[in-house]
């Protein structure tokens, strides 16, 4: 079966705004019957979300966000650096980073579980998910980042995911991540 009717083509592109990590742009594109609409559309350089298991317990974070206003129970995550010369980290970098930074914990074993669009309709957004095992504490860890607030908690991972099946937890990453890791408990294979 071809896509081809699905398809649209960018025609023009507009950038509206360029920040630190994400910009705004309009882009103007032409469907498969020549038809231009307008998408606007988030650049993003993309993020990693990590999934730390010790045992039966999953470390997550409790923070604040802004947009939606209310502290939220998340995995711990971050977005990919820029490096200086233009080009994006490797995720494989970013995952260790993160759970250090935002837990304080290192882990031995590292499995790359696969990646997702966090929102297409209108974002670039590419999650890499990634199964932290084997995890030991930070020497010397004072805390996240000064720009950062939130609280480290610890919880069997099996009542976080009745938390999200209840609807009590609301962060897609987390949602994802927390349902790839009942499936590999479900196939055997948390190992």
């Amino acid at each position: 079966m071809s896509d081809d009717h699905l398809t649209e083509t960018s025609v023009e592109r507009r950038v509206l705004h360029r920040g630190r990590f994400i910009t705004f742009r309009i882009d103007t594109v032409e469907d498969a019957t020549g038809k231009r609409h307008q998408r606007e559309v988030v650049e993003h350089p993309g993020a990693v979300c990590v999934i730390p298991l010790q045992g039966d317990d999953v470390l997550m974070v409790r923070q604040f966000r802004t947009p939606v206003g209310t502290v939220l129970l998340e995995l711990p995550a971050g977005t990919l650096d820029r490096l200086p010369d233009g080009s994006v980290e490797a995720p494989g970098s970013a995952a260790p980073r993160e759970l250090r930074e935002e837990t304080g914990h290192e882990a031995r074993t590292w499995r790359e579980l696969g990646r997702f669009y966090t929102a297409p309709g209108f974002s670039d957004e590419l999650m890499h998910l990634y199964l932290a095992t084997d995890l030991e504490p930070v020497e010397g860890y004072a805390g996240p980042e000064e720009d950062e607030r939130l609280d480290v908690a610890r919880l069997p991972w099996r009542r976080a995911l009745a938390m999200a099946e209840r609807g009590e937890i609301v962060d897609a990453k987390t949602l994802v991540g927390l349902l790839r890791l009942a499936r590999l408990a479900d196939a055997g294979d948390l190992a």
